[in-house]
């Protein structure tokens, strides 16, 4: 048994970034995703461990930058991620699964086939992608659904998802639960 119910979450991420870093080490040349491109950059919902992810982040940054965040947090009502500032992410370090991934060719099972999604600003310049330099999006959802689950009873956390506004803003989840120190 994992004592810090977060350490699971961590290792998620390190094994993330590493699957996105050797992905984007042999196809980066072939992307145009990168720093300063928000386009697909919404105001999504996050399970309560990547809530918790983004308010420790965010405890641990400057308190103008907390200041900054927070404002836009609270001020944020439409589709665009309230964590943007100049297309660029105030935090970045903390940001969810689905953000790490973003650009990245992704496996998709749809109905009794697979196929291979991915941005259409990508890989142009190529006619194929190789499968095993695909994120499979099942596999890493059903993963991240369970490290939530064991997080959310260590924690006494309630399972349901929030905005990325919401987590930041501690709108709701401030008086249910601040999770493990």
């Amino acid at each position: 048994m994992v004592a810090n119910p977060f350490e699971n979450y961590q290792r998620l991420l390190e094994q993330v970034d590493a699957l996105a870093a050797r992905i984007t080490g042999q196809l980066g040349k072939h992307m145009v995703c990168g720093p300063g491109c928000s386009g697909c950059c919404r105001h999504i919902s996050v399970l309560p461990v990547e809530a918790f992810a983004l308010r420790r982040a965010l405890e641990l940054t400057d308190v103008d930058r907390q200041r900054l965040i927070r404002q836009q947090a609270l001020a944020s009502g439409g589709e665009r991620c309230p964590l943007l500032r100049d297309d660029q992410c105030l935090l970045y370090q903390a940001r969810p699964i689905i953000c790490r991934t973003q650009g990245l060719p992704l496996l998709l099972r749809e109905d009794d086939s697979l196929r291979i999604d991915y941005c259409p600003l990508n890989f142009n310049d190529l006619e194929t992608l190789p499968g095993e330099l695909a994120v499979d999006l099942d596999r890493l959802n059903q993963l991240l659904v369970a490290v939530n689950l064991h997080f959310c009873r260590q924690t006494g956390t309630p399972v349901e998802r929030q905005g990325i506004a919401e987590a930041l803003s501690g709108r709701i989840s401030q008086d249910r639960h601040q999770g493990p120190s």
